[in-house]
């Protein structure tokens, strides 16, 4: 035990060796005894953790950029102004599903993912944000976790950086990745800079307390997440959120890859389905055969999603 301890004290009188920014160093945790006093740097703010480890997002909404709702035109979004033009009566029918679940259960936290690339999950996920926010008084947020592929930032012609992956690494605060679209109940967190390590930074503490932190000030927390058999992003942020959407796309999506999917998420908290790519003649038989394929083993709910045209 005195070599740990004079290993600590070592470590405490030596200098370190690279310079910190303000997020990092109020992010540090020092290896001290527990019994040990902590005192907190002097730039302390609302974007560090609290005691429970929880951020005060009150405040830190306060804070927020406001950017003009400017979304390119070939997005294919659901239009308030339209509200009949496809495909904004099947997200009004998927919203009206979801919100109905959360009335039976806790469910702030929902993550919408595929099997494989190019199958319409940012489509949904971005639909399903913007038409939770059409709704008075739901304060909704996507968050763009495809931090391999992303596309929020395009989507709605922001700025890439500052994103999450800048908040994980501690060179931006809360405060200005989270952005507020004006005159909507809509945020958004663009991904951020690219990294090689994106799998290793969502294993950190800050991640999982950034998205307890968003349960705890929205309605609906919306992650787009990497496709499941591409990599393992997607299984680990399903652990930390309270439901999972799988989207496939009708013509491209294949059963043995549902199958493969479903198994990695161990099917524990998957609501249901989205069937995207159906032209309305077309959708009820094909999506049928999924579900009466896959329709007893996918989860505690059937959502029925699968009925949205998208």
């Amino acid at each position: 035990m005195s070599r740990v301890h004079d290993a600590l004290r070592r470590a405490a009188q030596e200098p370190t060796p690279d310079a910190e920014t303000p997020v990092q160093a109020s992010r540090r945790r020092p290896a001290l005894p527990l019994s040990a006093e902590v005192i907190l740097p002097e730039d302390f703010h609302v974007d560090s953790p609290a005691g429970d480890g929880l951020f005060d997002m009150e405040a830190i909404l306060q804070d927020v950029v406001e950017f003009p709702y400017n979304p390119l035109p070939e997005a294919l979004l659901v239009s308030s102004i339209k509200p009949r033009e496809a495909p904004g009566e099947e997200f009004r029918t998927l919203r009206t599903r979801l919100n109905h679940l959360q009335t039976l259960q806790p469910m702030h936290t929902l993550v919408v993912t595929s099997a494989s690339p190019a199958e319409g999950k940012s489509f949904t996920a971005t639909n399903l944000a913007l038409t939770q926010a059409q709704l008075t008084g739901k304060r909704v947020i996507l968050c763009d976790f495809d931090f391999r592929r992303p596309t929020t930032d395009k989507t709605f012609q922001l700025p890439p950086s500052p994103g999450i992956t800048d908040f994980l690494q501690g060179k931006a605060t809360l405060s200005s990745v989270i952005r507020k679209i004006a005159d909507t109940n809509l945020y958004l967190m663009t991904a951020g800079e690219s990294v090689s390590n994106p799998l290793e930074l969502l294993n950190l503490a800050e991640c999982r307390q950034l998205i307890d932190s968003l349960r705890s000030s929205f309605d609906w927390v919306i992650l787009d997440s990497p496709p499941l058999l591409f990599a393992a992003d997607g299984n680990l942020l399903a652990t930390m959120c309270d439901g999972t959407i799988l989207v496939v796309r009708i013509g491209s999506t294949t059963f043995d890859a549902v199958t493969r999917a479903l198994q990695s998420l161990c099917e524990n908290n998957v609501l249901g389905i989205v069937v995207n790519g159906a032209r309305r003649g077309e959708l009820y038989s094909k999506y049928t055969y999924y579900h009466d394929y896959y329709g007893p083993t996918y989860g505690k709910t059937d959502l029925d999603a699968g009925e949205a045209e998208v």
